[in-house]
């Protein structure tokens, strides 16, 4: 379980990667350029939308990692990314593999006991 918690939160990191430079690219060219109105306009909370497409994703690829050594600290950070990319960009066409990989991920890892011990990290 651990080793596909990593793998799955290092794939929705990567891929929340690549949906957050578009959300960030997004907002900045409407910041430079403006709006057209009816066909690109500025988010509600461009703040959200630039700390989830940093956070997120750079939380899902730690959170990953961190799976095999330290189960616990691993799945919370893969569940806290999940509900950020949630936050920040909903759930849509995009955003739906990385938020359910990152939030399947959180719960293996969490779920995982540690192999070399007999005791779980409850």
């Amino acid at each position: 379980m651990r080793n596909a918690a990593l793998v799955l939160g290092i794939i929705a990191g990567i891929v929340g990667m690549i949906v957050g430079f578009f959300s960030w690219g997004y907002t900045e060219v409407i910041d430079r350029y403006g709006e057209i109105e009816g066909l690109a306009e500025q988010v509600n909370n461009v703040g959200l939308i630039r700390a989830g497409a940093l956070l997120a994703p750079l939380l899902a690829i730690a959170g990953g990692a961190m799976a095999r050594a330290r189960a616990l600290w691993g799945g919370v950070l893969l569940l806290i990314s999940s509900a950020g990319m949630y936050a920040a960009f909903g759930f849509n066409a995009f955003t739906m593999f990385p938020i359910a990989f990152a939030g399947l991920a959180g719960v293996l890892a969490i779920a995982a006991g540690k192999p070399d011990e007999p005791k779980s990290h409850f």
